[in-house]
C-alpha cells in the first residue's frame, strides 16, 4: 500500500520522504504545484491542496497510510481539520500527525493552540494516529547565520529556561520509522504520542557560546527583546506571523521547552543512534 506524505515539499516533509524511500515504501506526496516539486522519481505526485476537499479525496484514493503536516499558517486549523476528516471519510485508519511539544501548555500561542485543537479531535474522536510534538527547530538558526556573523550577536530572544532544539533531518526519520510501524502493523495500533527533542539543553547564553566556539570569536547574547524580535519578522512576513512568533518566544522565556525524564533516551532507541547536537548544527551550516 501507499503512504501520503502532505507537506512534502517543506523541510521536514522532504526527509520524511527521503526516509521512507530508503526504507522501500510506496510514497505519494500531495503538492500544489508538481511542476516545481523536485521529488525523487519514485515518488507519486498528486496535485492538489489541504483546503481543496475534491483534491484531497483523490490524493487520499488506496492510501493505507497518512502523514499530516501543515504549515503555520492562518487557516492551519481548518486544513488539519479538513484533512483529518477526508482521511477518515476514506477509511484511513494509520496516521502520524506533527503536532509540536507542550502545544497543551503555550496555550495563547496561534500555532500551538491550533495543534492542539487537531490532537484533541484525534483523541475524541478515536483515530488512531501517532502524534509528534517536535521542540523548536535547529533548523530555523538558518534565517540568523548573517546576522550572527555580520553583528556577533545571538538575536533569538530564548531566555534562560533551555530549549531542546532538535534537527529537521531527526524529526523526517521518527517520522518515517512510525509511518512505517503503523503502515506494517497487522491492525491499526492505538494512540501515541511521542516528544521529539534535541540532546542539548540551550539558553540564550549557552547558543552564542556555541557559536562562538565553532566561528572563533566572540559572539554575545544580547538579552530577551520580544518587541524588537517580532519587529525584525516584520520585514519579511506578515504582521500576525510576527505576532504569533513574539508569543512563542515570550513562552521561551516563561516556560522553556524542557524534555521529560526518559524522552532523549526512547529518541536515541528509536532512532538507533545518538540525535544531533547543536554544535554540529551549527558548524554544519557556517562551515
Amino acid at each position: 500500500m501507499t503512504i501520503l506524505v502532505t507537506g512534502a515539499t517543506g523541510n521536514v516533509g522532504r526527509n520524511v520522504v527521503e526516509q521512507l524511500i530508503n526504507r522501500g515504501a510506496d510514497v505519494r506526496a500531495l503538492v500544489r504545484d508538481p511542476s516545481r516539486a523536485d521529488l525523487p522519481a519514485s515518488v507519486e505526485v498528486a496535485r492538489g491542496d489541504l483546503l481543496d476537499v475534491d483534491s484531497l479525496r483523490s490524493a487520499m484514493s488506496g492510501i493505507s497510510t497518512l502523514f499530516l503536516l501543515n504549515g503555520v499558517v492562518a487557516d492551519e486549523y481548518t486544513q488539519a481539520l479538513i484533512a483529518l476528516n477526508v482521511a477518515r471519510e476514506a477509511g484511513i485508519e494509520r496516521i502520524v500527525y506533527l503536532s509540536v511539544i507542550h502545544s497543551d501548555v503555550y496555550v495563547n500561542v496561534p500555532h500551538f493552540a491550533g495543534k492542539f485543537g487537531v490532537e484533541r479531535m484525534i483523541e475524541r474522536m478515536g483515530m488512531n494516529a501517532t502524534i509528534l510534538r517536535p521542540a523548536y527547530y535547529m533548523d530555523n538558526e538558518i534565517t540568523i547565520k548573517d546576522v550572527v556573523s555580520g553583528y556577533g550577536i545571538y538575536p533569538m530572544p530564548i531566555g534562560d529556561k533551555g530549549l531542546a532544539m532538535i534537527d529537521a533531518r531527526d524529526v523526517g526519520e521518527i517520522a518515517a520509522i512510525e509511518l512505517i510501524r503503523r503502515e506494517q502493523a497487522s491492525a491499526p495500533l492505538p494512540l501515541d504520542r511521542i516528544d521529539i527533542v534535541g540532546p542539548d539543553i540551550l539558553t540564550g547564553a549557552s547558543a552564542a557560546a556555541i557559536w562562538s566556539e565553532v566561528l572563533g570569536r566572540e559572539i554575545t547574547y544580547p538579552g530577551d527583546d520580544t518587541a524588537g524580535f517580532e519587529q525584525n519578522l516584520r520585514q519579511f512576513m506578515p504582521s500576525w506571523t510576527a505576532f504569533d512568533m513574539r508569543l512563542m518566544a515570550e513562552r521561551f522565556l516563561s516556560d522553556g521547552m524542557l524534555p521529560d525524564a526518559g524522552d532523549v533516551d526512547r529518541l536515541t532507541t528509536l532512532l538507533g543512534r545518538p540525535l544531533r547536537s547543536y554544535r554540529d548544527y551549527v558548524a554544519q551550516i557556517t562551515g
